[in-house]
């Protein structure tokens, strides 16, 4: 695998430390594995860069016949980069409005309305497309996790490196920290 700081290095343009790759306007994206920061494990395959993280695909979790994720996010192979605030922590917001984007939202045992003021710039992925990640905390539903309680996967090495959201109410797609993981090439 080929770094790309070491690319920028090589020719003299620092690359900031924990930037995913720009997206390409050709249809020949730059695909990139993403590895842990800590150990250079890698944790995906190679994926390709879209403009955005996609609309929700609909899913009527309410009639499912056996309870289990929604339709991923992301489409397999690819990833976006979300630009909003994401998981833990959530604070108390004066209106109400999505605690995060596309999960809706969630208020406090006092009926107060919460928000993420969690990180941007996580890496959106379909968690199928995901290696090797140990599930590290429960801050679960009825039948997956939910992000609301921050990082809730851990490399082999037990850095804490993403975030699942796989509950059968929710999105279902997994946010690789962008403080915790790089773009490689592969």
């Amino acid at each position: 695998m080929h770094d790309r700081r070491d690319q920028d290095q090589e020719t003299g343009n620092a690359a900031p430390k924990h930037r995913a790759p720009a997206a390409e306007s050709d249809t020949e994206a730059e695909a990139v594995v993403f590895v842990c920061m800590t150990c250079e494990v890698p944790l995906t395959g190679p994926l390709t860069r879209l403009p955005a993280v996609p609309e929700l695909p609909y899913h009527a979790w309410w009639d499912a016949e056996e309870p289990g994720p929604s339709p991923p996010t992301v489409p397999s192979g690819r990833y976006a980069v979300e630009t909003e605030p994401y998981g833990a922590p959530l604070v108390v917001s004066e209106v109400p409005a999505e605690a995060m984007p596309r999960y809706g939202t969630i208020s406090d045992e006092h009926g107060q309305y919460l928000v993420s003021q969690g990180p941007r710039g996580n890496i959106v992925i379909n968690p199928d497309d995901a290696h090797g990640l140990e599930y590290h905390h429960a801050s679960s539903a009825c039948c997956g996790a939910t992000p609301t309680g921050g990082l809730n996967q851990r490399c082999a090495c037990a850095t804490l490196v993403a975030t699942l959201c796989s509950d059968c109410c929710c999105p279902y797609e997994l946010h690789l920290s962008a403080d915790h993981v790089r773009a490689v090439l592969p």
